[in-house]
């Protein structure tokens, strides 16, 4: 008996997490279509794969409804859309213009709910799965991160709030929270951190230093959070909805005032 073709749409599919999954998931013989405000990337990683690469601004709900009917259009149906779409919002309260906030719930909960309310009819046909990319961000909260912390927290509510009404229809929805991970986002930020600190001569010094306090001592490679993506998304995970999926190093589980105690162990 041959296992059906599995189809996918990917959200923010032309760089870091997103596009090691697209990736992934076409080495493993998935049809896969990603999406995203860049065309440019979007083409290079659907050129890679031989997917389709769907420019669009997911944050708008007409716009989000054409590009996933148009995935579904051509993949001839889809299984899983992976939310992964992001960012926006990285400054305290008192800095954040009412655009600003906007534009942040924009990136991070509107494009999740804009792409998920227009996949539900595809997925319902399939019995399909809908994996949304949270952040260790959607758990705790950084400093100066307002408008990304509220928005990746709403992802998580999304997420167990679809779970809940759909699950009946044989449609699972989980979330997944990444902690520091390689992509360009990070590495910007860690380009940042090093102008802001002489100790740190470079990238790789500054990585090493936000993840000092992390169990496994190190940030994730994109396609390590690809590996968890794909497992919810697949068939392996098929007893698996509503649930929180945090890879980050064991970072979540650090009892932060613990850490002066590090010296003695």
């Amino acid at each position: 008996m041959t296992t059906p073709t599995r189809r996918a749409l990917i959200t923010g599919g032309g760089t870091g997490i997103g596009a090691a999954t697209a990736r992934l998931l076409a080495d493993r013989g998935w049809l896969v279509a990603v999406t995203g405000r860049r065309p440019g990337p979007l083409r290079q990683v659907a050129d890679e794969i031989g997917g389709v690469a769907i420019p669009a601004d997911l944050s708008a709900a007409e716009s989000a409804q054409a590009a996933v009917d148009a995935a579904a259009e051509h993949l001839g149906g889809l299984d899983t859309l992976i939310a992964n779409a992001g960012g926006h919002g990285f400054a305290t309260a008192e800095e954040t213009s009412p655009e600003d906030w906007e534009a942040s719930m924009g990136a991070n909960v509107g494009t999740a709910f804009h792409t998920a309310r227009a996949a539900l009819c595809h997925l319902r046909r399939s019995r399909g799965s809908i994996v949304m990319v949270s952040s260790l961000a959607g758990l705790r909260a950084g400093p100066g991160v307002v408008g990304y912390t509220t928005g990746k927290h709403a992802v998580i509510g999304l997420t167990r709030a679809l779970a809940r009404d759909h699950g009946k229809e044989g449609i699972r929805v989980n979330a997944i929270c990444p902690g520091w991970t390689r992509t360009p986002m990070a590495d910007e930020e860690m380009d940042q951190l090093c102008d802001a600190v002489a100790e740190l001569p470079d990238r790789e010094s500054a990585y090493a230093h936000v993840t000092r306090h992390v169990p496994l001592g190190r940030p994730a490679e994109a396609d390590e959070v690809a590996q968890a993506i794909a497992f919810l998304a697949g068939p392996e995970s098929a007893c698996l909805t509503g649930a929180t999926l945090v890879t980050d190093g064991g970072a979540h589980i650090v009892d932060v005032p613990t850490l002066a105690f590090d010296a003695l162990t």
